[in-house]
C-alpha cells in the first residue's frame, strides 16, 4: 500500500508543478500606426464613398490597348511566323540535332513572286 501511495502523491506533485508553470496571455500585439484614430476613420469613409469601388477589371468591355506598331505590320509578321517550315522543330527535338531550315519561307517566296511580278509588268 505504501508504494501506490507514494506513486500517488508524485503524480499530483508533477501534475501540480506543471500547473504552475502555465502560460500567461500576452494579447495581441500592439496596433502601431503614424494615423490617429479620426485620420483612419475619415480614411475608411472616403475609400467606403468612392464610386465603382467593386467594379471588377474588364466588367465594362474591352480596355483599350497601346498600339506600338501598324496593323499590317503585325499581320504580316503572324503569318511570315506561321507558315515557317520548321515552326514545330526544336533543337531538342532529336538527341544531338540542330535545326538547319534548308526550305525558303513560303510567304517569303509568295513576296518575291509578288514584287517580281510586279517589276515585270513595269
Amino acid at each position: 500500500m505504501k508504494t501506490s501511495q507514494i506513486i500517488a502523491a508524485a503524480a499530483l506533485s508533477i501534475l501540480a508543478a506543471a500547473g504552475a508553470h502555465a502560460e500567461t496571455y500576452e494579447g495581441v500585439q500592439a496596433p502601431v500606426s503614424a494615423l490617429s484614430r479620426a485620420d483612419v476613420a475619415a480614411e475608411a469613409v472616403r475609400t467606403a464613398s468612392a464610386p465603382n469601388q467593386n467594379v471588377t477589371r474588364g466588367s465594362r468591355g474591352a480596355e483599350t490597348v497601346a498600339v506600338s506598331q501598324d496593323r499590317a505590320i503585325v499581320v504580316g509578321e503572324a503569318i511570315r511566323a506561321a507558315s515557317r517550315p520548321d515552326q514545330n522543330v526544336s533543337s531538342g527535338s532529336r538527341v544531338n540535332s540542330q535545326v538547319i531550315s534548308t526550305m525558303a519561307n513560303p510567304a517569303d517566296v509568295r513576296i518575291q513572286a509578288q514584287q517580281g511580278s510586279a517589276v515585270k509588268a513595269n
